[in-house]
C-alpha cells in the first residue's frame, strides 16, 4: 500500500492521543498535521496533557498545532476527526469540500442519509455511501463516521449472530467507562463510589446507531434494520473499557453452543484482507464464568483493545433466547482505532486517493 499522508482534528483530546499513539508506527498512514482549537500554535508536549500509559511518541511532540482549516493540510489526503460534536458539523463539511477524505468520531453526521457509518467487520458494504454523497453534494472529498464508543461492540456481536441466526429483539444494558466521557470528564465526586444511571442522548444513539449499522445498503440509500431494541445505559466508576450485557431473542432456537460458535468463528472484510489494525480475531469467547472484566480484558487481540471480548453466554428465557456479556475498550475499538481500520478498508476497496 502506497504511503497516505494524514491530518489530525482535535489532537489534543483523550482520543485523539490514541491516534498519535496509534499512527505513531503505522506501516502506511503517515500522521503529518495535528489541528485543534485553542491549543493552535503551541508545540503538542505542551498543548496536550498526555493521558496515556505509553509515552508520547517523540517525533510528535515538538510538532505545532495548527488551526483546523483545509489549507492547514495541504499535502494530506486524509483527515481524522476527533472533534466535538458541535464543531464537527462545520469544520468537517469544509474539509470534504475542499477534497479530503474525512474519517469521524463525531455524532454530528453519523445519521446522514448519505454518510456511511462503519464498523469495518459488520458494513464494509455501506461504504458504497461515499459514491452517493459526492453525487449529490458535489464535492471531491468525502465523510465517513464511526459510531458511538457502546454500539460498536455491539454491532460486532449483533452481526454473527443475525448472520446466523434470525434476531427479533436485543435487550442492553451498558457499563460505560468514565474516559468515555473525555477529558476531564465526569467529576470525581460524582462517580466516586457511584454509578450514574444516565448518559443523555446516549440510549436513543445506541438504538438508532445500531439498526443503521445493521441495515441494508441498496441504490444509495440505507434501510435501516427493524431488530426491536431496549437500551440502559450507565456510567460507572471505570477508566477505560466498556461492559455491556445483551439479552438476545430469535425466531428460532438458538443454544449456548451455537451462539459461541457463530460468535467465536466470525470474521470480516478486514480480517480477510489482514489490513494492519485488523485483529486476527475480531471476537474472543472466553469460557470462565466471571469474564470479560474490563481491567483484564480490554486490551484483548492481536492488535491490543481490538478485539471485542464477550462471556458468560447462557440461554435466556426459553430456547428462543440467549444471554451474554460483552466488552470493547472505548477509546480503541470503539473510537480511533475503528476509524484507522475504516480509513485502512477505504484505502483497500479504491475510495481514497481519486
Amino acid at each position: 500500500m502506497r504511503e497516505l499522508k494524514a491530518a489530525l482534528l482535535g489532537a489534543t483530546g483523550a482520543v485523539g492521543q490514541r491516534y498519535v499513539s496509534m499512527l505513531g508506527d503505522h506501516p502506511y498512514i503517515k500522521l503529518e498535521r495535528l489541528m485543534g482549537g485553542e491549543s493552535a500554535g503551541k508545540r503538542y508536549s505542551d498543548a496536550t496533557r498526555w493521558l496515556l500509559p505509553t509515552d508520547l511518541p517523540a517525533e510528535f511532540a515538538s510538532k505545532r498545532v495548527l488551526p483546523a482549516s483545509p489549507k492547514n493540510a495541504s499535502g494530506c489526503e486524509l483527515v481524522f476527526s476527533a472533534l466535538p460534536s458541535e464543531a464537527a458539523s462545520a469544520i468537517e463539511p469544509a474539509f470534504a469540500k475542499a477534497g479530503f477524505q474525512v474519517v469521524s468520531e463525531a455524532s454530528a453526521h453519523r445519521m446522514d442519509a448519505d454518510v456511511p457509518l462503519i464498523v469495518p467487520e459488520v458494513n464494509p458494504d455501506h461504504l458504497s455511501l461515499v459514491e452517493t454523497q459526492r453525487r449529490r453534494r458535489r464535492w471531491p472529498g468525502s465523510l465517513a463516521t464511526t459510531p458511538n464508543c457502546t454500539v460498536t461492540g455491539l454491532a460486532m456481536v449483533l452481526k454473527p449472530l443475525g448472520d446466523r441466526f434470525t434476531l427479533r429483539k436485543a435487550i442492553v444494558t451498558s457499563m460505560q467507562a468514565i474516559s468515555g466521557a473525555g477529558f476531564p470528564g465526569v467529576p470525581s465526586l460524582l462517580i466516586t463510589e457511584n454509578v450514574i444511571p444516565y448518559i443523555k442522548d446516549e440510549e436513543d444513539k445506541v438504538e438508532a446507531e445500531s439498526r443503521k449499522i445493521l441495515g441494508a445498503a441498496s441504490k444509495g440509500s440505507i434501510s435501516p434494520s427493524g431488530l426491536e431494541m431496549a437500551i440502559s445505559c450507565n456510567r460507572v466508576p471505570v477508566v477505560d473499557g466498556h461492559l455491556e450485557t445483551l439479552y438476545a431473542e430469535f425466531e428460532e432456537p438458538v443454544s449456548p453452543s451455537e451462539a459461541t460458535k457463530a460468535l467465536s468463528s466470525f470474521k470480516g472484510v478486514p480480517q480477510e484482507l489482514r489490513l494492519p489494525t485488523a485483529p486476527d480475531r475480531p471476537i474472543i469467547v472466553r469460557q470462565e464464568h466471571d469474564r470479560p472484566q474490563p481491567r483484564l480484558d480490554r486490551l484483548a487481540g492481536s492488535v491490543p483493545g481490538m478485539s471485542v471480548v464477550v462471556g458468560r453466554i447462557r440461554k435466556g428465557i426459553g430456547r428462543n433466547s440467549i444471554q451474554l456479556t460483552l466488552l470493547s475498550h472505548n477509546t480503541i475499538r470503539g473510537a480511533a482505532g475503528t476509524a484507522i481500520l475504516t480509513s485502512e478498508l477505504m484505502a483497500s476497496k479504491g475510495y481514497l486517493g481519486r
